[in-house]
């Protein structure tokens, strides 16, 4: 039975210190069952993945924009994290029919948010049509076979680490977003992504944050 965590607004270091203390508390108490955990983030917050230079940011406009900047434990590139529901998925590598494969894994986990976004009218597909660029900073412009598409658009871009026999997934579902901020941000053209409210603005991030929370 998987364990639903409240959803819940934090800073981005707090989200970011969440997710490790519950990775940290599955590999010392040896769960067996799946974590899943919603929440946001106040206030906005650039995250960087594990390993990602982070001299593309203009540190001085994102803080007197009071954006925050994090880095992950997961790997991938940098997301803006603002009007957005984020998930994070953990679960011992055993518990997947195929967890020992990274792509495959990720599509499995995926698989839960695709059926969940099945029940309110969205159907979503993996990015597998579309070739991976590489040029890119920003994790939204990057498509992977692990990425959530809504008719070719990128609507979910997710990232991956494995300690000791563990997964940590999470990802970025967009509600909203701001393109001219995002462009200025990254210093690149923001396209082929979109979000929940171009998709059908009559859903509410509470209707997405009550059907991803139920069993």
């Amino acid at each position: 039975m998987t364990i639903y965590m409240p959803y819940e607004i934090k800073t981005g270091s707090e989200n970011m210190q969440i997710d490790s203390d519950l990775l940290e508390g599955a590999i010392k108490q040896n769960l067996s069952e799946p974590i899943f955990r919603l929440y946001g983030w106040n206030p906005y917050c650039v995250s960087l993945g594990r390993n990602q230079d982070d001299g593309f940011l203009d540190k001085d406009f994102l803080k007197s924009n009071n954006i925050d900047i994090v880095r992950r434990l997961t790997g991938g590139r940098a997301l803006l994290h603002a009007d957005e529901i984020t998930y994070s998925f953990i679960c011992p590598v055993n518990y997947l029919e195929n967890g020992e494969h990274v792509i495959s894994s990720y599509k499995e986990i995926c698989k839960i948010l695709i059926d969940k976004f099945h029940l309110i009218g969205i159907d979503l597909d993996f990015g597998t049509k579309k070739q991976v660029k590489t040029g890119f900073d920003y994790c939204m412009l990057v498509s992977t076979g692990a990425d959530l598409c809504y008719e070719g658009k990128k609507l979910i871009g997710s990232a991956q680490c494995r300690k000791q026999g563990y997964i940590l997934q999470h990802g970025s579902i967009l509600y909203s977003y701001d393109k001219q901020l995002l462009e200025k941000i990254f210093n690149e053209n923001v396209f082929e992504i979109t979000c929940i409210k171009e998709i059908n603005p009559e859903i509410s991030k509470e209707d997405i944050i009550n059907i991803l929370s139920k069993s």
